[in-house]
């Protein structure tokens, strides 16, 4: 882990992933495991935490000022890295995967290293679903689009009611990436089989500093830093908490999820 200034990397290549993803092969390749993140520094913009897609990129969604210019880039940019940090996703047992769009980007990893069993994968159309053809290749792949244009029709964590499709029991761990609010769902469903414990969920706060020194990531009513304790967090610890309901912006004010 590297606690110093941003490493200054360029970018080799630029691969389309979805209309609105698009992935930064880096010129260096970094050590990490499935789930960390790096804190990328768009000069003149922003610093901001993102996951490794694999050990030489990153993958993008336009969400905010640095998420914009970095999806702007091009081939020859030079952007800063600083990282990894933080927890993993466990590789142990039969695993489950279920992500909503660029959530997918921090379980790639975990799936092209053949821990994953079954990956469900979900995004608002088929044109949106990113990775796809990797992750059929080496995983069990399920698909949802909200607009019915491939797979099942409707929420990526519809899919769990279907017990033909996916069994909850069957899994040693269900890792999880997305949007905080399809996150709940899964946690909830997780609750009513007592399996909490084994579920994993790479939370998304607001960062600063990203080695656990500024605070402005703890999480009620743990107190935990996101960054140093997570991102990847255990089911059971988000229980009773903000996780799900609201998080806190760059002034520290609580924002609704």
């Amino acid at each position: 882990m590297d606690e110093g200034p941003p490493h200054v990397v360029k970018i080799e290549r630029v691969v389309r992933e979805t209309p609105s993803i698009r992935t930064l092969v880096l010129s260096e390749e970094f050590e990490f495991r499935p789930g960390q993140f790096v804190m990328v520094w768009v000069p003149g913009v922003d610093e901001i935490p993102m996951a490794l897609s694999s050990r030489v990129s990153i993958s993008v969604q336009k969400v905010g000022d640095a998420t914009e210019a970095l999806f702007g880039m091009k081939p020859g940019d030079r952007i800063g890295i600083r990282g990894p940090y933080g927890n993993y996703f466990p590789d142990r047992g039969e695993i489950l995967a279920i992500c909503g769009g660029i959530g997918a980007a921090p379980l790639l990893p975990l799936a092209m290293s053949d821990c994953v069993n079954t990956f469900m994968l979900g995004a608002r159309s088929e044109d949106e679903l990113p990775f796809i053809d990797i992750l059929d290749e080496c995983t069990n792949l399920l698909v949802a689009t909200d607009d019915d244009s491939l797979g099942y029709s409707g929420f990526v964590t519809d899919l769990l009611d279907d017990t033909d499709l996916v069994d909850l029991k069957a899994f040693d761990q269900v890792c999880v990436c997305g949007p905080e609010v399809m996150m709940k769902v899964v946690l909830d469903r997780l609750v009513a089989k007592d399996m909490a414990k084994k579920g994993w969920f790479s939370l998304h706060r607001y960062m600063k500093c990203g080695i656990g020194i500024c605070g402005s990531c703890c999480i009620d009513p743990l107190g935990i830093c996101v960054c140093r304790e997570g991102p990847v967090i255990r089911g059971d610890l988000l229980l009773d908490g903000e996780f799900g309901h609201y998080k806190r912006d760059g002034a520290g004010r609580r924002r609704m999820i």
